[in-house]
């Protein structure tokens, strides 16, 4: 029964998205605060609605009702509860459930949080979240049923994949389509100023917070993928440039460039039509991306679909949606008033550079993952494009950006002075080329690009010291003026220092664990001993035990430094029976941002194993990178002029206080 419940309240919920898509339209257009108000309401019966139906998929997954085909396929009896509920949405049809419920909860707090954007405009922008809404609710009712009964009722399931059950399902998956389907708000709103007709600064206020936190939960959904895939495949890898992979990067390079051209928008009223295409792409990229890992068109362990009907069904929803709102975009952008104007040396003109750098990465990212799908779509011809062409088209579009990002914040609005600011970054600069050369010595001249890239890198972190250091005037006035200047800065300064460091930090990581990665393959028996990065690795023993849905295989390792024991690792293999699938799990041991890694292999016939051993060199600052961007995003979303937005116009009537708003 409580299947069926959880289906009809999908059913109702469509329903519900149905009659929100139309009457705030008509209610925006007759200037009819009853109507426009269903748009409100239609909301917050979306988000129950589907709170009931999520709440009723998990209850059955709880339960391991195996009548329901998703948890007969994806579920065990004896799995872990909580793989139990992640597995929910380690599966296609669970994953869009909870894609469409985060949908319908990012229209709920339009609804909440909208007081101050004008009625008309927020009874729009409710509507078109609620078209994007039903295309999904009809994609799941007719392609992707959740609730789906089998006629014989299994004994048990076939369990999840292995690779998924791993606390990372758990935190990867939710974080990831909070960031994709956040922008769907930007999109709105871009879709509903089109049909407005008037775009401003009070425009790009509104969208800014919700681009900001789409783009944290993306920002930290991409890490947590990274360090999951590093963890657990065992291949010690962090980025493969994976199509899957690539599809979440995408909107990421765009919702940045999109931060800041709202920015840009918001203080002079500039760069207004490319804000709004900047909109529309950046939610396509996000669907692009449902629809690379959806359909079928790729085999991953991210990809759960291979029903092309799947596929066709996400396509035409692509086209109505993407091809709709570019549609609308070409009809309505020449119309709208140009914003005011800039010169190029300025901080508006640094903005505009990372945008057409950022645009143009995000472009080669795009090709280099659509164009061999396009190929063998049209010929059947499979060609195969990887890291190399990645790394040679996007690295020499991203270095210039690193370059440019401690320029932006020192120059003024309107007219800025390029000596000026690079006489405030002297000492970062200064500090960049000696860390380059202490690095270029201490390499003895074998790893060139390792030593540039640390040193720009060093240089984006010391210039986003700088930018505070200028704002608060340390070293030129008293520490306590300083201080005080210090607690008066916006928050929002405080999360682009922290947003701009956290890049370079990554860099820094990035840099050192590709250079100086060591790796040690072996085949090793008890009280073998292996040297990697200068430690000594010793295998002691290989037991066997049993875990709640499987058998493993688990080693124990001393790891030791100069002859002194500094940690046990106990990686393990494991045998999952119901799926007849082996997973490695590896072992980490953590010396400050570096870490020792230990993957195991096959066992041989000599009752020896293979074993990966690897040193990686602050391979954390990878991911303590991003958490510092998603840091500084916190920080700028609590400041006061994100959360309050723009003030309300006077109520001289309801009526004449809607024209008012919309105007």
């Amino acid at each position: 029964m409580i299947p069926e419940i959880g289906h009809y309240a999908l059913i109702l919920a469509l329903a519900v998205s149905l009659v929100q898509s139309i009457v705030p339209l008509v209610g925006a257009r007759t200037h009819d605060a009853a109507l426009m108000d269903v748009g409100v309401k239609g909301a917050y019966a979306q988000f129950a609605l589907m709170c009931v139906s999520f709440a009723a998929l998990a209850a059955a997954y709880g339960a391991s009702d195996f009548s329901v085909a998703a948890v007969f396929e994806n579920s065990h009896s004896l799995m872990p509860a909580i793989y139990k509920f992640t597995s929910l949405w380690g599966n296609h049809e669970g994953s869009m459930l909870l894609w469409v419920m985060i949908l319908a909860l990012f229209g709920a707090l339009v609804a909440a949080f909208g007081a101050n954007v004008p009625t008309s405009l927020k009874a729009t922008v409710l509507a078109v979240q609620s078209w994007i809404a039903a295309l999904f609710y009809l994609f799941i009712l007719l392609t992707s049923n959740p609730f789906m009964r089998l006629a014989v009722v299994p004994a048990e399931g076939r369990d999840l994949n292995p690779i998924l059950q791993d606390p990372g399902l758990a935190i990867h998956p939710p974080l990831l389509y909070i960031g994709y389907v956040g922008f769907s708000i930007s999109f709105s709103f871009a879709v509903a100023a089109l049909i407005e007709g008037r775009i401003d600064a009070a425009w790009a206020r509104w969208v800014r917070p919700w681009v900001l936190l789409a783009w944290i939960f993306l920002t930290l959904g991409i890490a947590m993928g990274s360090y999951w895939a590093y963890y657990t495949l065992g291949w010690g890898g962090w980025w493969f440039w994976d199509p899957v992979e690539n599809a979440s990067f995408m909107p990421w390079l765009a919702g940045s460039a999109l931060l800041h051209s709202a920015l840009v928008m918001e203080k002079r009223e500039a760069l207004k039509v490319w804000t709004i295409l900047l909109a529309i792409l950046t939610f396509s990229l996000s669907l692009i991306g449902t629809f690379i890992v959806r359909s079928g068109v790729l085999t991953s362990v991210h990809a759960f679909a291979s029903d092309p009907a799947r596929g066709v069904f996400i396509l035409v929803v692509l086209l109505l949606l993407i091809g709709g709102a570019l549609a609308l975009y070409a009809w309505r952008a020449p119309t709208l008033r140009q914003g005011g104007l800039f010169a190029p040396i300025s901080r508006e003109g640094s903005l505009v550079l990372n945008n057409l750098l950022l645009s143009t990465a995000c472009a080669t990212v795009f090709v280099g993952t659509l164009y061999p799908l396009a190929l063998e779509a049209v010929t059947g011809a499979k060609i195969s494009v990887g890291a190399p062409f990645f790394n040679l088209t996007f690295a020499p579009l991203f270095v210039p950006i690193l370059i440019a990002m401690p320029f932006g914040p020192l120059l003024a609005w309107k007219r800025g002075d390029l000596v000026a600011a690079a006489q405030r970054l002297t000492a970062a600069g200064i500090v960049a080329l000696v860390t380059m050369a202490v690095l270029w010595a201490w390499t003895k001249g074998g790893a060139a690009f390792a030593p540039l890239m640390i040193g720009i890198a060093a240089f984006v972190v010391l210039g986003a010291l700088t930018d505070i250091m200028e704002r608060t005037q340390l070293f030129r006035a008293p520490f306590t003026t300083s201080l005080h200047r210090a607690r008066g800065l916006p928050r929002s300064a405080w999360g682009a220092a922290f947003a701009h460091a956290g890049l370079g930090i990554a860099l820094i990581g990035i840099v050192c664990e590709t250079t100086w990665n060591s790796e040690n393959i072996a085949s090793m028996k008890p009280k073998d001993v292996v040297t990697v990065g200068g430690y000594q690795v010793r295998l002691d023993d290989v037991t066997q035990q049993q875990g709640p849905n499987y058998r493993e295989a688990v080693s124990h390792f001393t790891v030791m430094l100069d002859g002194r024991t500094i940690g046990i690792l106990t990686p393990s293999k494991r045998n999952f029976a119901a799926r007849q699938m082996s997973t490695t799990e590896a072992a980490l041991l953590t010396r400050g941002a570096s870490q020792i890694y230990v993957s195991l292999g096959d066992a041989h016939t000599d009752g020896s194993v293979a074993v990966r051993i690897y040193h990686k060199p602050l391979v954390l600052l990878i991911w303590f990178g991003p958490v510092i961007m998603a840091f500084g995003g916190f920080l700028s979303l609590t400041d006061r002029r994100l959360r309050v937005g723009a003030p309300k116009p006077a109520k001289a009537g309801k009526k004449t206080g809607a024209l008012q708003a919309a105007e």
